[in-house]
């Protein structure tokens, strides 16, 4: 059978066997295998914290990664960027009858290398298939638990961000967000622009050891820009952001220039931003270096004098702009 029809929905055989044949062979966890309507999990050793996360984008698969990576790598990133360690996902699929079951298989394999990359289990999920036309193919909704460390009173570091902070993001914006726009307009560039797509968990540890990290939030959907403004809020002072060094790739800059698209306000789905003391920011900034997900980490700005949230840009050619917090969309469908 190469199709998924809408039996595979209906509970009886064929659901039973898209499930062994597909889910649980990719998966390969024990608490799927035992056929539950619920996982039963070994006690936490520090407090829970849950997120959840539906994910939808078109095309399902670009370079970079596809549909599957992105619903493991955007739950996983959710707990860690705020100290937790991920532990356990859930998957729920909705599948449109006619999506190609090799599809499906691609799909579910990459959502097994990516858990098995952020080490994380998946165990427990449902599948549900609807008829042609009311889905675009599949669209996954995750759900993750984590664990939050003894040392961490609440999510982060427990310290708010302070005038003097350095601002620092993990590597070059905006490459899912172009990613995503050249595989939907069939555009090759020299070099290939591939999504950012990777769960940050290893990151963050290297980060968090190596000194204090009073914020840090990953920029999807709203991009950098968003991220900043919301971290202007909550420590109720003035951002500098200094356009210069914003780590970004010359294809990208190309697209988003052809596209009149701002790269600040682009999703990245592999990134962190970061506020880091600035006594610890070259020790933070080595400890990223030398990991593969933050080689291109560069401090961008800091945190100016408290009484006004407000995110200034200083532009290349000398000017300023005053960055807002996103507004309608540019890119749908992209997470």
């Amino acid at each position: 059978m190469e199709q998924v029809l809408l039996d595979h929905g209906s509970g009886g055989k064929l659901a039973r066997e898209l499930i062994e044949s597909l889910f649980l062979s990719a998966f390969g966890e024990e608490a799927l295998q035992l056929e539950r309507d619920a996982a039963l999990l070994p006690a936490l050793n520090g407090r829970p914290v849950f997120t959840t996360d539906s994910h939808v984008v078109k095309p399902l698969f670009f370079a970079g990664g596809d549909i599957g990576t992105l619903a493991v790598s955007g739950t996983v990133n959710d707990l860690v960027v705020g100290g937790a360690r991920a532990l356990y996902l859930s998957a729920g699929f909705v599948i449109e009858e006619g999506f190609p079951i090799a599809e499906l298989q691609t799909i579910a394999e990459s959502m097994a290398r990516a858990a098995r990359e952020a080490g994380v289990r998946i165990v427990c999920g449902d599948t549900k298939v609807v008829a042609r036309g009311e889905c675009d193919g599949v669209f996954i909704t995750t759900a993750g638990l984590g664990e939050l460390p003894d040392e961490f009173q609440d999510l982060g570091d427990g310290a708010a961000p302070a005038p003097g902070d350095r601002l620092i993001v993990s590597g070059h914006i905006a490459d899912h967000g172009v990613a995503i726009l050249a595989a939907r307009n069939g555009l090759e560039t020299d070099p290939p622009i591939a999504s950012d797509c990777a769960p940050l968990g290893g990151l963050v540890e290297a980060m968090r050891a190596a000194g204090q990290v009073r914020f840090m939030r990953d920029p999807t959907r709203g991009g950098v820009a968003t991220v900043l403004c919301e971290l202007s809020e909550l420590a109720g002072a003035r951002l500098r952001v200094h356009e210069e060094a914003l780590p970004l790739r010359d294809t990208v800059r190309g697209l988003c220039e052809m596209f009149g698209f701002d790269p600040l306000y682009l999703a990245n789905e592999g990134k962190l931003v970061a506020a880091v003391a600035p006594q610890d920011t070259e020790a933070v900034l080595a400890a990223m270096r030398r990991h593969e997900l933050g080689r291109d980490a560069a401090v961008i700005g800091e945190v100016e004098e408290a009484g006004r949230a407000q995110v200034v840009l200083e532009t290349a050619v000398g000017g300023r702009r005053v960055l807002q917090m996103h507004t309608g969309a540019q890119l749908p469908r992209i997470c």
